[in-house]
Parts: C-alpha cells; structure tokens; sequence
C-alpha cells in the first residue's frame, strides 16, 4: 500500500454542473477593484482549493487532505464505462470543513427534504484518466476518515446537484449496496478525532446531522429590497445572489433557494426550527461589484426578513463571511 500526502493544489476551482463535478484553476482579475467578476467566478477564487494527486488504481492508495482528511481507496476501485481501470489515475479533490468554505464556495447543508443540517464536514473526491471522469459507482468501496472535535455520532450522507428543477446542492443517505459489496454504514462515532466510515461512489461525501430537529418547524422568506441580480444557482453556476441562514454556534449554513418572487427567496415548507438564534445572510457578485447583508435575528413562525445590500470590497465581503466561523 502506497502513503501520500497531497502537496499542490490549485488556486481556484469551479464546478461543471449536471455532469460530474471537476475543479478547475483559472483566475480572472477583470475588475480594478474586485478579483471576481461574477458569482461563479467568486465561488471558484474564495472557495476551497481543488487538491490534486496522481495514482496508481493497480495498487492500494492511502492519503491525506491539506484538512485532514484520509482517504483510503483500494486496488481496482475504478472502472470506466464499467471496464476496470488500471495504471494511473487522476484524484482531485476539495475539503469544506468550516462554515466559511461552504459559504465562499455556494454550497450548503440542506438535507434534501429542505431541513437544515449541521455539518461535520464534507468532502468533494472526483478521479479521472486522461481527462475522462471514472464511472462515479465504484467496484470497492473507498475509507474515510474525516477529523473532528465532536465527541457526538454523525450521519453519512452523499450530494446531489439538482433538485427538483433546480441546480442546487442538497444531502441525501447514501444508496445501499451500491457496489454489490455490502451496505455502507450511515452513522459513524468519533474515534481519535476522525469520524470513520466508507463510501461505495465518488462525488459530494457528507458527516452531518439534523440540526434542532424536535423544534416546532416553520417557513420562512428572505427579500432582497435592492437585488441587484437574480437568486444563484449551485456554485454560483448561474446567477448573482446568495441567501444563507447561519445558525448561532452551529455549523448550519442552511441556502434558501425556493423561488417566491423575482426579489425573494423562501425555505422549504415548515422546515425552519421556531427559537433558533442566527444571522440570514445575502451577497451579490455583479458586474465585478461585491455586495453583502446580513440581519441577526431568532426564527419566529412565518418570518419574513428584508435585507438591503451594502457594496463592500474584496477584503470586506471576506472578513465577514470568514468571521461567520466563530459565531
């Protein structure tokens, strides 16, 4: 078995939709003042950076995020079209371990009933050869040990990137027995920092649990008085504007994305926890113009919150989404 630690990464990534995910760098500074020029290239540019590792699919494969995180993947896991993959392979892969990085990056932690989730951590893991993504169901499953300070169980859950109609990232439990080879476990308790568990497919790996779960439930809508633009799809594939809710000392970051108006946003029906304290958040990338919101506030039944976008800078919009990881 060969031991690997991931040295390079690259300086941004940015997700094709609709088919399976793949990082890519590519920085494009064409504002005097602002890095990017849009939602999807800010989500590329601020969110995690794409990891890059090359393997050999013959052998056993041991190795470790910049975050981390520790992947196992054994010999003969990949096949291609559902031929088996020999020689070298290509990993790529992404970490989102704070509420920051899920922020930046435009992902979320929406369970895909619309009920927030609290995350634990989540991992991006992609593999290719020349150029050509494996076949996403593998032929063995894959170890993961993703670092942790709780000392609570987690759930297992695996992403998709369209629900419904929409292109948005949701968690749903991953499939059984995916790969003929047993069922996969969808719990998983902390042994020496690490929650353990294994994964039968590659794409969007989740430990997350329900977050205030036995709270009275309600739905509520966000307006943005001053959009600037229209709501962003997943990664900010299409469109301008985020809207979060980032729960008081949970990493929640739950998206509110279902359509009520061109200006407004709602949650999921009867989905929002009723006395949970938070911050709803929203911003915009334009025209290479950041803007920014944000309004404290505790969940009551059938809230209804205006936000007003304030321009902020490159520097500002990163501050107050990085201070977001200690509140």
């Amino acid at each position: 078995m060969k031991t690997l630690r991931l040295k390079n990464t690259l300086s941004i990534f940015a997700v094709a939709l609709l088919i399976t995910a793949l990082f890519q760098a590519c920085k494009k500074d064409k504002s005097p003042r602002n890095s990017a020029y849009n939602a999807r290239e800010f989500t590329a540019l601020f969110g995690p950076k794409a990891q890059l590792l090359q393997i050999n699919a013959s052998v056993a494969n041991t190795f470790t995020l910049q975050g981390g995180t520790k992947i196992t993947i054994p010999a003969n896991a990949f096949k291609l079209n559902g031929v088996p993959v020999t020689g070298n392979v290509v990993i790529t892969a992404g970490e989102f371990l704070k509420r920051s990085q899920v922020i930046f990056s435009g992902t979320n932690t929406n369970h895909i009933s619309g009920a927030p989730l609290e995350s634990d951590g989540f991992v991006f893991l992609n593999a290719s050869v020349n150029g050509t993504n494996v076949d996403k169901q593998l032929a063995a499953n894959i170890q993961m040990a993703i670092p942790t300070t709780n000392t609570r169980i987690t759930q297992i859950w695996e992403g998709v990137e369209k629900v419904g109609d929409a292109n948005q990232l949701a968690w749903q439990a991953p499939q059984q027995n995916a790969n003929g080879a047993g069922g996969i476990k969808r719990e998983s308790a902390p042994v020496a920092g690490f929650y353990n568990f294994e994964m039968g497919n590659l794409g969007w790996i989740n430990c997350d649990v329900f977050y205030a779960y036995t709270n009275p439930k309600t739905t509520t809508k966000v307006t943005i008085a001053n959009n600037p633009g229209s709501f962003a799809t997943f990664m900010g594939y299409t469109g301008e504007t985020f809207v979060f809710f980032c729960a008081k000392g949970s990493n929640v970051v739950a998206q509110l994305y279902t359509y009520d108006s061109p200006n407004s946003v709602k949650s999921y029906a009867d989905m929002m926890p009723i006395g949970v304290e938070g911050k709803y958040i929203s911003f915009s990338i334009k025209d290479g113009k950041y803007y920014y919101a944000e309004q404290a506030t505790t969940i009551t039944a059938n809230q209804n919150i205006t936000l007003t976008l304030s321009e902020t800078t490159e520097a500002g919009i990163q501050q107050v989404i990085n201070a977001l990881n200690t509140y």
